[in-house]
């Protein structure tokens, strides 16, 4: 099992070690608290790069009116495995979440979920994918911790690149259009060439402000893409990748080509 931070829960004047595992529970009664509408990243991926990353998550928090938001922190997690209480792998919030209440009841709050790659605390690439989304309520009575709130997804960020010569070209004669796929390698905080990977070359018309796809062809090894066209008026070219499922899709820069 890899837990890859801690909840350090700090409200007035409770103060709670962090909590290493989900099973360790302090003595006593966990906060009778329920989760909802989680949403991680304002719904959609996470992506990180080779730098620290932080992302968003908004939830609301129910408990009972005998219950003082005081008592009690929340933060989000999450998690792989058959369960929150017994993942393979878990990512806490490193702070509890800030709320306020909407009633008297009812609690909307907000927190970060802060990654960074690499290390014994940090992504590594196998990682990248797919996530079960839970929550952790802690008190001065124990925790509770709370899986199957959703999904979501940590990718591993990506990176483009195309340039088209020669620049001017006359009308009818050769483009070559170069460019490289990279992505972030978690395991040695660099990018890396991204190969065997479906690349569309497409065009944009100058005046245009829709690229149509010219044709698919596949990345190097290296990650390095290269193929030719036929020069017919002015516009960009670039290479546009549409994502796999620990890559998010990407588009490189238009580059562009003087037709005479």
């Amino acid at each position: 099992m890899r837990i890859r931070a801690t909840v350090a829960a700090v409200s007035g004047a409770l103060a709670l070690s962090a909590l290493a595992v989900p099973a360790a529970h302090a003595a006593g009664s966990a906060p009778n608290v329920t989760f909802s509408n989680v949403k991680v990243n304002k719904g959609g991926s996470m992506v990180v790069g080779t730098a620290k990353a932080s992302f968003a998550v908004t939830y609301t928090v129910t408990h009972p009116s005998t219950l003082k938001p005081s008592d009690f922190a929340t933060g989000p997690a999450i998690y792989r495995g058959t369960s929150v209480t017994k993942p393979s792998d878990l990512f806490v919030a490193d702070d509890p979440g800030t709320c306020t209440a909407a009633s008297s009841t009812v609690l909307n709050c907000k927190a970060s979920l802060v990654f960074t790659v690499g290390g014994d605390t940090g992504l590594i690439d196998s990682e990248a994918g797919s996530w079960s989304v839970g929550a952790l309520a802690v008190g001065d009575g124990g925790s509770k911790w709370v899986g199957g709130l959703g999904t979501t997804k940590v990718l591993r960020a990506a990176k483009l690149t195309a340039n088209a010569t020669p620049e001017p070209v006359k009308k009818g004669k050769t483009i070559t259009v170069t460019g490289s796929l990279t992505r972030a390698n978690w395991d040695t905080g660099k990018y890396s060439g991204y190969g065997s990977q479906s690349v569309k070359l497409q065009f944009r018309k100058k005046g245009s402000s829709t690229y149509t796809t010219l044709k698919t062809i596949k990345s190097s090894s290296t990650g390095a893409v290269k193929t030719t066209t036929t020069a017919t008026v002015d516009g960009y070219y670039r290479y546009s990748f549409a994502g796999t499922s620990t890559t998010p899709a990407v588009s490189a820069t238009g580059d562009y080509v003087d037709v005479q």
